[in-house]
């Protein structure tokens, strides 16, 4: 590798970890998926996660793992437990270009590493402490490896078996719907069963299994009803039903994806028509991309629980497919896509203010002010490069236009992931905690009542007695209800005999046990939460 790619690749490493420690962990992912691995830590069982000392099996432990290891070396803190998905996302990045490189050239290689990491989408995720950076990645290395092995080389396919086996252990068995799916789709459709013949289906079955099944046994032997809720409740039941309140119409992801690929959708749908054309004889390699992101695309629009990272896994194919279009793109098309992202983004850094305003009603006034300087910094600076890519596209220097164009999109989604901090304090319990640790002894019952804050019990490092409340913690408190208090009476019961204690809870329930007489002292609040302390 040339000495000037070393230094790109040095100062991309150095934008992409920068600040992953900066910004508070908020609420909901990140706070819960740090602190199941606090107490993996805390307890030493790393077989049976657990989310407030309640058992919690919605997900598979790898990233637990990952992330309670980080807390070992580094210490319990933001960027240990952001370090995962940031680690793989980067991986993410170097395995498009190396795609690029091994399925066409360097320059498809270079330029499908610089789409992805300053995809919207992508990039985001990528510095956000939640499971589906690590599911992308995986399946990303799962289907790249089984495109390299269409060549001959079936040594890849059992790098494809494992990364399948790694996004199992990542997120759970969608993985296997996915690229069947789309495996069993592109057989049908281009009418090409060599694929099949390239598997190798007992050396690869025989990794997937070694790594992946172990844990899947061990947790359930010492946990009985461990698959009937893995298996039934998480996957089945997950897609078929709206049982986890994240019901969206058909279409959602529709706007997810255009918004998600900034600055790259134009470019990607220009090129759509040119992508599904047969090239030779063979596997269809473009083709096979496609439809592995129309399968992704699909699948969880058709699922009954929805989020916009759901489809962050078609997004390593989608930036190989963009590199390939740009290559075929004429002057023309080129230019007229750098002017529309040059006005988008001057719209952006015109109407900042009132993107910012968008966050929760009680962050607005200052915060939003000061996220919205964050916004028209990044959206200029986003500006700028899309300028300057259309000076360089007038010149001929096409691969140098998408270089700028790329570098302005990556800066401008990392400030504007930075200045989300201004909204930290009304997302995450950090400050909170800190004003409430120096009061807190060991071992005195801490209570959250009606509510359960997910940063909080990282932050406090300990866990907390629900008061009233379940949501998603309602399996594990079934199987050890003994940990929770199911009514508002019998924490009032609790409180009065217990000699010391605490209790989180939001302002109108403090109102009310003040109002009925209960002995509380104010230890902190925020803008919707209040500590206090049981007075004697």
């Amino acid at each position: 590798m040339s000495r000037r790619n070393w230094l790109l690749l040095a100062l991309f490493a150095i934008v992409w970890f920068a600040g992953i420690g900066y910004r508070d962990l908020i609420k909901t992912d990140e706070g819960r998926y740090a602190e199941i691995a606090r107490e993996m830590v805390a307890s030493g069982d790393w077989l049976t996660p657990r989310l407030d000392d309640l058992k919690y099996f919605e997900k598979p432990p790898l990233q637990y793992w990952t992330t309670a290891a980080a807390y070992t070396v580094l210490g319990e803190n933001e960027f240990a437990a952001r370090l995962w998905p940031t680690l793989l996302s980067f991986f993410g990045v170097l395995l498009a270009v190396y795609a690029g490189r091994r399925l066409f050239d360097a320059t498809t290689g270079l330029i499908a590493g610089a789409v992805l990491a300053s995809s919207l989408l992508f990039s985001a995720m990528g510095h956000f402490n939640a499971l589906d950076a690590g599911f992308g990645v995986f399946l990303e290395l799962a289907v790249f490896s089984f495109v390299f092995a269409q060549s001959g080389d079936r040594r890849w396919m059992l790098v494809a078996w494992a990364g399948l086996a790694l996004a199992v252990l990542s997120k759970g068995i969608a993985a296997l719907v996915l690229t069947g799916g789309t495996l069993v789709l592109y057989s049908i459709l281009s009418r090409d069963l060599s694929p099949w013949r390239k598997l190798s289906p007992l050396p690869g079955l025989a990794l997937f299994l070694a790594i992946a099944a172990p844990w899947f046994v061990a947790v359930s032997l010492a946990n009985p009803e461990f698959a009937r809720f893995f298996f039934i409740h998480e996957h089945f039941e997950r897609f078929l039903t709206t049982v986890h309140g994240r019901y969206e119409p058909a279409w959602y992801f529709i706007p997810v994806l255009v918004v998600g690929a900034l600055p790259w959708t134009g470019l990607f749908l220009q090129s759509l028509s040119s992508l599904w054309a047969r090239q030779g004889d063979g596997f269809q390699l473009q083709r096979f991309l496609l439809l592995w992101c129309l399968v992704v695309f699909g699948f969880f629009s058709a699922s009954g629980s929805k989020l916009p990272s759901y489809i962050l896994p078609l997004f390593p194919a989608l930036a190989l497919l963009t590199a390939v279009g740009l290559t075929g793109l004429s002057r023309k098309a080129l230019l007229a896509h750098l002017a529309v992202i040059a006005f988008i983004a001057l719209a952006a850094s015109l109407f900042a203010g009132r993107v910012a305003m968008l966050g929760e009603n009680d962050t607005a006034g200052a915060a939003a002010e000061g996220y919205a300087l964050w916004l028209r910094i990044a959206a200029l600076l986003w500006l700028v490069s899309a300028l300057v890519a259309l000076i360089l596209a007038i010149r001929e220097r096409r691969r140098d236009a998408i270089l700028s164009l790329a570098i302005g999109a990556l800066l401008a989604g990392s400030g504007a992931l930075l200045g989300h901090q201004h909204f930290g304090h009304f997302m995450s319990a950090k400050s909170l905690a800190a004003a409430v640790k120096p009061h807190l002894p060991a071992g005195v019952p801490f209570y959250s009542v009606r509510m359960y804050e997910q940063t909080l019990p990282f932050y406090l490092d300990r866990t907390l007695t629900l008061v009233d409340y379940q949501d998603e913690l309602a399996f594990g408190i079934a199987q050890e209800p003994a940990k929770w208090v199911p009514s508002v009476a019998e924490f009032e019961q609790r409180w009065k005999t217990d000699e010391d204690a605490f209790a989180v809870m939001d302002l109108n329930t403090y109102s009310d046990f003040v109002a009925r007489g209960l002995p509380m002292r104010e230890i902190a609040r925020d803008s919707r939460r209040i500590v206090v302390r049981k007075t004697t």
